[in-house]
Order: C-alpha cells, then structure tokens, then sequence
C-alpha cells in the first residue's frame, strides 16, 4: 500500500486509468468482431457498415492516445482487405 501523498495519487490515477483503457479495449474488441461476424455470414452492406463505425472508433481511440497511429492503421487494413474479399 502507498505510504506518500505522492504515491497514493499516482495510485488512484492508475486506477482511473486502468478501468478507463479497460472500457475502451473491449470496445474495439467487440467493433473488430462485428465486422468479423458480418464477413462470415458474407452479408456486403452489413459487413460495409460494420467496417465504418470500426474505421471510425478505431481512429477515435487514436486520438484519445489509447491506440498508436500505426496499430489502427494496421488493424483497419487487415480488416478492409477481408470485407473486399467478399
């Protein structure tokens, strides 16, 4: 347990932190695997869809500096390639 006030701050800033960064990775897990669900049942428009709340929620957790540039970007393009495949 921390002992300074220092310490202590920095440990209840870690916990808003985790449970904030908790939130926003499951959400993108589950945007990732909508567009996912949508390419197995090969249903166009809805994977399309699908692709663009992904598109935009992934780049939004870049600007909140949860995700790197190059990750969404990456994460984007694997799943673009999919959706085209169909």
């Amino acid at each position: 347990m921390a002992n300074h006030k220092s310490s202590e701050k920095r440990a209840r800033q870690t916990r808003v932190k985790t449970e904030r960064n908790r939130f926003y990775k499951t959400r993108i897990k589950n945007v990732t695997k909508n567009v996912l669900a949508a390419i197995e049942t090969a249903d166009k428009e809805k994977a399309i869809e699908t692709m663009k709340t992904a598109n935009k929620y992934l780049h939004h957790c870049v600007s909140k500096g949860i995700l790197k540039k190059e990750t969404a970007a990456r994460k984007v393009g694997r799943l673009q390639l999919k959706v085209n495949a169909i």
